[in-house]
């Protein structure tokens, strides 16, 4: 059975599973062995966050087709609501666990209702109107919790929030982040997602053919919005102080360039560059101090060109054709030719097929309507008793 399952290629469903999980156990023994800095943790908790934005913009973006620059927005009402609910709590409950699953359904809910109320003027805005909608909503988002009294959300100075421990926080954050992956993937791979990839290619045939494009849009705002949500009260459990100005018009930007740079439709391609993105930046934020600091924007600019053009430009197609992480897995392990074989619907197990010389020199002529037959000779004529008898 297992050997089947690698053998016909289902284990790449699950490649992205299996490789996130090994991680997570390499950096938690690391971790609770004493063995990982300070800074690497706080690395992979941002990491885990960039990955849940990223596959959360992915599904709105890559494969519903609307554009949304507001992402930032929804990752906002989560990290101050989740973070205002964990402030509470914490006297009651203390800074555990279940504070933070709590937190967690509080922001991810309250960002899922804000995706609703963006998502109805989805329903007749496209393209660079829907943008503007949303980019709006991400500033508006923002001069609220800016100008908030310092009672309620803390004003111009920030919310404080508990801070997680630091050891076991990444280790929740990429477990939402396997959660994040089941859940959508598991909603692409069914009939609904089908229904979206209909609507993103062309609306007026997914409404022809009876799909609510009503109904698929306001989901896909809410589920994508909710996960921001969640992003957004990690954030908080990961800082001590929430500042509204963190999540500007650059941060959506910076999470849609994740979802560009991986691939529109493609959620592996997504959690890449999330990962990709975060470390290039949280490095070069460390590395570049002092003076140098003003060379971080420029350095950060370059690299994200130079993957650009490595992805698009036309001289490179050969290349990138020939280098792949799939023709390098086949040539380590050689499953290519192996799954070909194996293949149960392949053309050369199919047992129904007939061979072209087989068709070639079967007679479909009527044989009462035979004039003559394959050796050359007449037919012979019916005799008496032949006719009597059909009679």
């Amino acid at each position: 059975m297992i050997k089947s399952f690698f053998k016909t290629g289902r284990f790449r469903h699950y490649l992205n599973y299996l490789i996130i999980v090994v991680l997570l156990v390499v950096f938690s023994v690391m971790s609770l062995s004493g063995g990982m800095k300070s800074s690497s943790q706080y690395l992979l908790e941002k990491i885990a966050i960039s990955m849940i934005l990223a596959v959360s913009l992915s599904i709105l973006v890559g494969f519903l087709g609307e554009l949304s620059l507001g992402h930032a927005g929804f990752m906002c009402v989560g990290a101050y609501l989740g973070g205002k609910v964990s402030v509470l709590l914490s006297s009651l409950l203390g800074e555990g666990i279940v504070n933070l699953i709590i937190s967690l359904i509080v922001g991810g809910i309250c960002a899922a209702v804000c995706g609703i109320i963006v998502g109805l003027p989805a329903l007749r805005l496209k393209g660079d109107y829907l943008a503007i909608v949303t980019l709006a909503f991400g500033e508006i988002v923002k001069s609220l919790f800016l100008n908030s009294s310092d009672a309620s959300f803390g004003g111009a100075l920030g919310l404080k929030t508990p801070r997680f421990d630091r050891n076991t926080l990444f280790i929740i954050a990429f477990i939402l982040v396997l959660i994040t992956l089941a859940v959508i993937q598991n909603v692409l791979a069914s009939r609904h997602g089908r229904a979206v990839t209909a609507i993103r290619d062309s609306e007026i045939a997914a409404r022809a053919t009876g799909i609510n494009v009503t109904e698929y849009k306001l989901l896909i705002f809410a589920m994508s919005a909710f996960f921001a949500g969640i992003a957004g009260v990690l954030f908080s459990f990961s800082n001590q102080n929430i500042q509204a100005t963190k999540f500007g018009f650059n941060y959506s930007i910076e999470i849609l360039v994740m979802v560009v740079l991986g691939g529109m439709g493609s959620i592996n391609g997504s959690l890449i560059a999330a990962a990709l993105i975060t470390f290039l930046n949280v490095k070069l934020a460390t590395v570049l101090t002092g003076n140098m600091a003003v060379l971080q924007n420029l350095i950060y600019a370059l690299v994200l060109i130079i993957i650009v053009i490595y992805n698009n430009a036309p001289f490179l197609a050969a290349f990138r054709e020939k280098y792949t992480l799939h023709n390098l897995w086949t040539k380590l392990f050689g499953h290519r030719a192996e799954h070909r074989r194996d293949d149960e619907k392949s053309w050369a197990r199919i047992p129904t097929k007939i061979n072209m010389d087989e068709l070639l020199s079967v007679d479909t002529t009527p044989e009462d309507n035979r004039a003559v037959r394959l050796d050359g000779d007449k037919p012979d004529a019916p005799s008496a008793s032949d006719k009597e008898r059909s009679k």
